[in-house]
């Protein structure tokens, strides 16, 4: 079923608050979708809640969870090509799992052990991984924008029919790269689709000091691109909205930017306290409009969701995590060594000679030891 496109003033939702179908997507959402949306919303906030505690116990060292956030990266991830590249943020590390990296893998990002094919070289919660088509995100705000419209360009040069989702939050449309990135992306109709999960702050910042502008999807306008705002805690409208404007832009209609409105229930991040800047009513009135229970609320409307069926799915999941955590955390730090490792596609000669003064290094230092 199709439906008018709604203003960029109008907020755009698929699901009411109990988990009816409010406003009918413009197309249809297969029940196996709906099923899978919210399993992976559900790995993805047991996932959050593990690993923020291990990085309180210190086992890894930093983490940014994406409590009351998981609809965008989830749906996102789903509605997406395989073939389609993602350049992420902060809160998009769950669209790597979506899209099949394994969890052992992903863990090993964030210990930075020698089961991380990265090296341990990354920052940490920098997960990324060729084999699913995920680009390191950057802390440097809004860097990853004009990167994700370079390479759709490139794709489109080289005569792909890839499209790119690009995340943003709210805090970088403050930033020059952002106005970089929709400007080209507006002039060369690059296949690109942005997505700015509005979560209300960036960090302390609120979204009321980020822009005068009535929304964030209006600015698509100066742009010359397709610009939607929608309800991002509502898992169907988001896969929706992302779906259409992937279809958009592999039809050589150009860019669009579409804000989601959600929330960040927890903190920034591991180094954050959100007590100091917002209230406890403000975070009570948004816990109300959880996008995890909204989409378990509608599965059990259509017959297939329970709360027994949930302890199942949850009793697996972290079953699944135990298992990853236990196979992975032990592992040794990289090897000493792998620091020459895909740094050159032939190694000059001088870090030859430096790789051979460390290996000499290394074998004397075990020679006394014995």
């Amino acid at each position: 079923m199709t439906t008018e496109a709604p203003t960029l003033s109008e907020l755009t939702s698929v699901l009411a608050d109990d988990g009816r179908i409010a406003r009918p997507p413009r197309r249809s959402i297969p029940v196996e979708i709906r099923l899978e949306l919210y399993r992976h919303m559900r790995r993805l906030r047991r996932l959050d809640t593990r690993l923020s505690a291990l990085q309180r116990q210190g086992r890894i060292g930093f983490y940014g969870a994406a409590f009351g956030q998981e609809a965008p990266p989830v749906a996102a991830a789903l509605a997406a090509a395989p073939t389609d590249w993602v350049f992420p943020a902060l809160r998009e590390g769950a669209v790597l799992l979506v899209r099949g990296l394994p969890l052992v893998t992903y863990l090993a990002q964030l210990f930075g052990n020698a089961r991380d094919p990265l090296k341990g070289r990354q920052m940490p919660n920098h997960v990324a991984s060729r084999s699913v088509k995920v680009v390191s995100w950057s802390s440097c705000i809004a860097t990853q924008l004009p990167h994700a419209v370079g390479a759709a360009l490139a794709a489109t040069k080289l005569g792909s029919d890839g499209v790119v989702l690009a995340f943003l939050g709210d805090g970088a449309t403050s930033h020059p790269d952002f106005h970089a990135a929709l400007n080209f992306a507006g002039v060369f109709r690059a296949p690109v689709v942005f997505v700015c999960q509005n979560n209300q702050y960036a960090i302390s910042v609120s979204a009321s000091r980020q822009t005068a502008s009535s929304t964030f999807a209006i600015k698509a306008s100066a742009y010359g691109v397709r610009g939607e705002r929608l309800d991002g805690n509502d898992a169907l409208a988001v896969y929706d909205a992302v779906a259409h404007a992937i279809d958009g832009a592999r039809a050589g209609n150009g860019a669009t930017l579409l804000e989601c409105v959600t929330y960040r229930l927890g903190a920034h991040s591991s180094s954050d306290d959100p007590s100091r800047y917002r209230s406890a009513a403000e975070e009570a009135r948004w816990r109300e409009r959880d996008p995890v229970q909204r989409l378990g609320r509608h599965l059990e409307r259509e017959g297939v969701g329970s709360s027994a069926r949930d302890c199942e799915i949850d009793t697996a999941l972290d079953a699944e995590l135990e298992r990853a955590l236990a196979e992975v955390e032990g592992e040794p730090r990289p090897a000493l060594e792998t620091l020459f490792d895909d740094v050159y596609a032939r190694l000059p000669w001088h870090l030859v000679e430096q790789r051979a003064a460390l290996g000499g290094i290394a074998a004397e230092r075990a020679a006394r030891g014995r």
